[in-house]
């Protein structure tokens, strides 16, 4: 006797996938049963469509890496890539993201990033070129140097949007490639034009131009046919940016005048001693960590839970971020320290750490078209946009 399973939870879709999964010699009364189901529910929603998103459950993001694991891959990347004088870190960045991809889990699936290393390769070998003549450019003649400077200040939006849409190619889930379809004129827009109209306010509409960046790479960014919806919120922009340069600014302030006071009692005349000179040091190394950590720390999470609060991946998912400014503030802190006291050995614990930290805070709510996603058009995209971008530091990235 078969085994009777209750489908009346399920959608018509999830129906029709259960159906062409049946055998229908081995189970005729079930494939009859969901015949029967499947006719029923198309029928009804000649009348009363399904709706088009319904949430179906809502599941945590899993990270399986450990460090142990980590680090022995990553002490063998390190030492072959200085073994090769850097040709091997095209194997090591692959080996690196393959870790990492697969062993993030949603609903029971895990991310495949699929880039091969001659695709880094001669990614790096162009950017390396760019580099050299604009290393080139500057030793020869400085006006030059700047020239050139400036027409790769241009070509920013090029680079940002081929090393997005190499990532995103290169990276699947279910089988099923993410894509990125940004246009090179609203690049220019986002990444050029808003950055120097900030500069020329003194940095007032500030958080609108990072607004303007996320919302363009969210929305340009797909999962095969469907596309990444989002409501992002200028006010909250402008209420974080302002906050958080508010407490690099009371940081600076507060350390500026403990490190004067420092200085003027261990100084005797008008010359530094030694002492005076060790508090301006660390006194200035202080300063700036603690505003980068605090500042950046308050800025990313609040930024982070909201963009994942008001984006939608079209019928697909919806997120949710639950990630406490102490908490990214003293992760980041320690992460440092940590990197700082061992050398840079303790790089792997805090890679995986993070990933970590990021995954117990993330939540993904599957909706129901889930099993209608279609992989959209694929073509071929180089890892030469990645590269360079990298190597100019205009490489963009999602928390």
């Amino acid at each position: 006797m078969e085994n009777e399973i209750d489908y009346s939870g399920y959608t018509l879709s999830e129906l029709k996938e259960a159906r062409s999964t049946i055998d229908e010699q081995a189970w005729p009364d079930r494939a009859r049963m969901l015949d029967q189901l499947i006719a029923a529910r198309e029928s009804a929603s000649m009348s009363s469509p399904e709706p088009a998103a319904q949430p179906l459950r809502t599941v945590p993001v899993k990270f399986h890496g450990t460090t142990g694991e980590f680090f022995s891959i990553w002490i063998v990347n390190l030492a072959l890539t200085i073994a090769t004088l850097g040709i091997y870190s095209a194997w090591a960045k692959v080996r690196t993201n393959r870790y990492f991809y697969g062993n993030t889990d949603i609903d029971g699936h895990r991310f495949a990033y699929l880039a091969e290393p001659l695709q880094i390769l001669k990614g790096r070998a162009i950017a390396v070129v760019l580099f050299g003549g604009y290393f080139l450019a500057s030793y020869f003649n400085p006006l030059a140097g700047v020239i050139v400077a400036i027409c790769l200040g241009l070509l920013t939006p090029v680079l940002v949007i081929l090393s997005y849409r190499f990532k995103m190619r290169m990276t699947s889930y279910r089988n099923v490639r993410f894509n990125f379809k940004g246009r090179f004129g609203r690049a220019f827009v986002v990444f050029v034009l808003w950055p120097l109209a900030s500069l020329f306010t003194l940095y007032l509409i500030l958080p609108l131009a990072l607004k303007k960046i996320d919302q363009f790479l969210l929305e340009s960014s797909g999962y095969g046919e469907k596309s990444f919806k989002t409501r992002l919120n200028t006010g909250e922009y402008f209420g974080t940016g302002i906050a958080a340069g508010a407490i690099a600014f009371g940081i600076f302030l507060i350390g500026g005048i403990f490190m004067a006071v420092g200085i003027f009692s261990t100084s005797s005349g008008e010359e530094f001693s030694s002492s005076g000179s060790l508090v301006f040091t660390f006194g200035t190394f202080a300063m700036y960590f603690l505003a980068y950590v605090i500042a950046s720390g308050f800025y990313s999470a609040r930024i982070r839970n909201h963009l994942f609060a008001v984006t939608e991946l079209d019928g697909i998912a919806r997120f949710s971020s639950e990630v406490g400014v102490g908490e990214l503030i003293s992760l980041r802190g320690t992460n440092i320290l940590a990197i700082i006291f061992t050398l840079g050995f303790a790089f792997p614990w805090t890679k995986v750490r993070t990933a970590n930290f990021y995954a117990e805070r993330t939540q993904v709510a599957v909706l129901s078209d889930v099993h209608q996603v279609m992989e959209g058009y694929t073509s071929d995209v180089g890892a030469a946009g990645e590269e360079a971008a990298g190597l100019f530091d205009v490489d963009i990235a999602l928390g």
